[in-house]
């Protein structure tokens, strides 16, 4: 008598903790998007684990009908690691901020992309700290007047998709909070992508950097002020679908595609899987002078950390047998200690 599996809704992933977050805070439609995507990746409430450092969203765990892991501020990947490759048949995401990633966390940040660890790690940028009330962190702008710059930043911000591409991750990719349609549809390509996966995801936090990404959310600029990247696709973007990028040399630059004479086969076509000097090129588009790019950058295949290991251990065990712990330990010098 075969036995019917239980069918997945937005419901199973629901937790019965009162969420805390701030009224109107971009978290919740992180929340939302990531509790309607669960479910189509078909993986069960219990082989699902969320691990969060320290910061707003790292709250993400309670909110998860899932294992979940809130642990040390910038440590989530270190923790990550250890259960993923001593469990791979868990779906492990890492949730962080750019405050809890990029400045106590940023040496483990950049050595999870690395290594290639199959887990999806979420970074929430804001460009503030919000849970310890309104300090600047390392994405701050120049000039941001915030509790600890009264006089504005004079930092300059880390970029969080250049500082990925240069530990050559291999799934790289940007979404926005209020563009709950594009984000739902970036999270399933991360949770789809077998290695480290890096979405950066624009968050609004509405009560110490409010409008940070106005551009970017409101529906009357965010067709100018972003591009959608779109694999094989020329790079159009605008209200009217009327501007490309294309490049001059190695350079991009925006065209007028009524006035210019440039024709839409002219314009730089989108290569998620070319080599990352492409992805490198359209994260350092920045507003004013370029829409800002969302979408997936960069997506390949390379081999894992987990199989690494697992191919190590396999081979070592071929070559010396599986071995003795208890003979190892009795083995050389020993002593007893009375």
């Amino acid at each position: 008598m075969s036995t019917a599996l239980p069918v997945l809704t937005a419901s199973s992933f629901t937790s019965d903790q009162d969420i805390r977050w701030c009224p109107g805070c971009g978290d919740y439609s992180i929340l939302a998007q990531m509790k309607k995507v669960l479910p189509e990746i078909g993986v069960a409430p219990e082989k699902t684990v969320f691990v969060s450092g320290i910061g707003c969203s790292s709250r993400f765990p309670y909110y998860i009908n899932s294992y979940g892991i809130h642990s040390i501020h910038g440590r989530a990947p270190a923790i990550a690691t250890g259960l993923k490759v001593s469990r791979p048949d868990l779906t492990v995401w890492v949730i962080t901020g750019d405050g809890d990633a990029l400045s106590i966390g940023g040496n483990h940040f950049i050595h999870v992309l690395r290594r290639n660890l199959d887990i999806n790690y979420i970074l929430f940028n804001n460009r503030i700290y919000g849970l310890t009330k309104g300090q600047y962190s390392p994405t701050s702008v120049e000039g941001q007047i915030t509790k600890t710059t009264p006089t504005g930043v004079i930092d300059h911000p880390l970029n969080p998709m250049i500082l990925a591409l240069g530990a050559e991750a291999t799934f790289v990719a940007r979404s926005v909070d209020s563009n709950v349609k594009h984000l739902a549809y970036t999270l399933k390509r991360a949770a789809e992508h077998k290695g480290t996966s890096f979405v950066e995801v624009y968050q609004n936090c509405n009560v110490f950097n409010d409008g940070a990404f106005s551009y970017a959310q409101d529906k009357a600029t965010r067709d100018d002020a972003t591009i959608e990247l779109e694999h094989g696709k020329p790079m159009i973007f605008g209200k009217d679908r009327d501007k490309g990028i294309r490049l001059n040399g190695m350079t991009p630059e925006v065209v007028d595609l009524n006035t210019s004479g440039v024709k839409e086969d002219d314009l730089l076509f989108h290569d998620e899987q070319a080599d990352s000097i492409h992805a490198y090129l359209l994260a350092r588009m920045r507003r004013p002078d370029f829409p800002e790019p969302i979408g997936v950058f960069r997506a390949v295949q390379l081999k894992t950390f987990g199989d690494a290991i697992r191919e190590q251990i396999s081979d070592s065990i071929a070559k010396r047998g599986k071995g003795d712990l208890q003979k190892m330990l009795s083995s050389g010098d020993t002593w007893t200690v009375t």
